[in-house]
């Protein structure tokens, strides 16, 4: 019988199908799933941040990161005998959940999340296959590597699949 692996805030795990693995309240961070479509291993990372450069006492929690939680979800992957070179992503998230009025949006952290999940990918070579990123809501997912099937939920809102 499969299991269904929960993944907390700023957190990463892995699965091997038929497993799936999930994370709620996706806002302003971002679900990242990966998958190997031969072993079908898979992983989903909630990061909360796009750089831990920019964050003193950043390496006590490297899944809180875009650019290190990527990485070390790909190592654990391959650990399980997934190869990057066929590792595919999809994305979820990057709300922006708050807006003040009058301010500049300097601080759109979902944008910027976002934004620093794909260039990690690109810099890994890893391609983004779908992503369903901004608007103004939260959202909850859960994915599934035996397919790549990435499931979307939001309140008051279809779910979708990408």
């Amino acid at each position: 019988m499969s299991e269904i692996i929960k993944v907390g805030m700023a957190d990463l795990k892995t699965c091997v199908s038929p497993d799936g693995i999930t994370t709620l309240g996706l806002g302003s961070c971002v679900g990242i799933a990966l998958r190997d479509p031969v072993t079908r291993v898979g992983g989903l990372a909630h990061i909360m941040l796009p750089d831990s450069t920019a964050i003193r006492n950043s390496q006590q929690n490297i899944a809180k990161f875009a650019d290190t939680g990527i990485e070390e979800l790909v190592r654990r992957m391959e650990s399980l005998g997934a190869r990057r070179s066929r590792i595919v992503a999809k994305i979820a998230g990057g709300a922006t959940m708050f807006s003040f009025q009058g301010r500049p949006n300097t601080m759109q952290v979902g944008d910027r999340n976002v934004e620093a999940t794909k260039q990690k990918l690109s810099q890994m070579g890893i391609p983004l296959l779908a992503e369903d990123t901004g608007a103004n809501y939260g959202r909850t997912v859960v994915f599934y590597p035996e397919n790549g099937d990435f499931y979307i939920k939001a309140v008051g809102k279809s779910e979708t699949v990408i």
